[in-house]
């Protein structure tokens, strides 16, 4: 019996089947499914359809280009997403250990930024440089945050002003990174948006290799874009704490 949503299931075929939960975003349901005996990845969420046909162009995009991602598996009809769930093919590896891991993982970010200079926005978000006007985007609300904060994280967007813009993951954590001895995957894409690219490069060791004052610039960007996507969590006052006063 599926859940309510899952439901949904039966556009890609008679032979389907959830398999089991995966750790996921905290936005979505995320499970290992089988469709025609082979395994996959189904997300329900309730992103709208616009959301939904900016990141499967993207996927499709970037996989065309050759970038290693999760690809959108089409229902029988032909559509990429139904009422909130995508059905996405199964990216198998490990995540990143050594300093030499985390520099292929730079690599491959510095590729998908290049794929994606003057990229759309996705719709309803903001980048961080927007945001030293606007108060919203997506799961950002300044109105939310203490002033004192607010104006921290907008000192430290007002420092990559100016910049070219591209697709940013947004979240390229270890377990968002899928490696293999000869390719190097980024699944996760929920949180990709347009943005200025060192937002993405704020690794450990500095594996991007960015200069002392771009990697300060980038990581207390990084710091206050984390501390508002998840203001009102625990960890966002611990990166907002990171964030120099102004």
């Amino acid at each position: 019996m599926w859940q309510v949503g899952w439901e949904a299931l039966g556009q890609w075929g008679e032979d389907v089947a959830r398999v089991e939960p995966l750790v996921g975003g905290v936005a979505n349901d995320v499970w290992s499914v089988r469709v025609n005996g082979h395994l996959a990845v189904g997300r329900l969420g309730a992103r709208s359809d616009a959301d939904l046909a900016w990141e499967t162009e993207l996927l499709q995009h970037l996989d065309r280009e050759g970038l290693t991602v999760p690809v959108p598996i089409p229902t029988m009809d032909g559509r990429l997403f139904v009422d909130g769930l995508m059905v996405m093919t199964y990216v198998d590896g490990g995540p990143p250990e050594t300093q030499a891991d985390w520099r292929r993982v730079a690599g491959t970010l510095r590729e998908l930024h290049r794929l994606t200079q003057g990229w759309p926005q996705r719709p309803g978000w903001r980048s961080s440089t927007d945001l030293l006007h606007a108060e919203t985007g997506t799961k950002i609300d300044l109105g939310a945050m203490p002033p004192e904060g607010v104006a921290r994280c907008r000192a430290a967007w007002a420092r990559l002003t100016g910049r070219q813009t591209c697709v940013v993951h947004g979240d390229p954590n270890p377990g968002n990174v899928r490696m293999t001895a000869n390719q190097v995957a980024l699944i996760d894409w929920d949180e990709s948006h347009v943005d200025v690219p060192d937002l993405d490069l704020v690794l450990p060791g500095n594996a991007a290799g960015l200069d002392e004052g771009a990697h300060d610039i980038a990581a207390q960007a990084s710091a206050a874009w984390e501390a508002a996507v998840c203001w009102g969590d625990e960890y966002a006052v611990k990166r907002l704490a990171e964030v120099r006063a102004v």
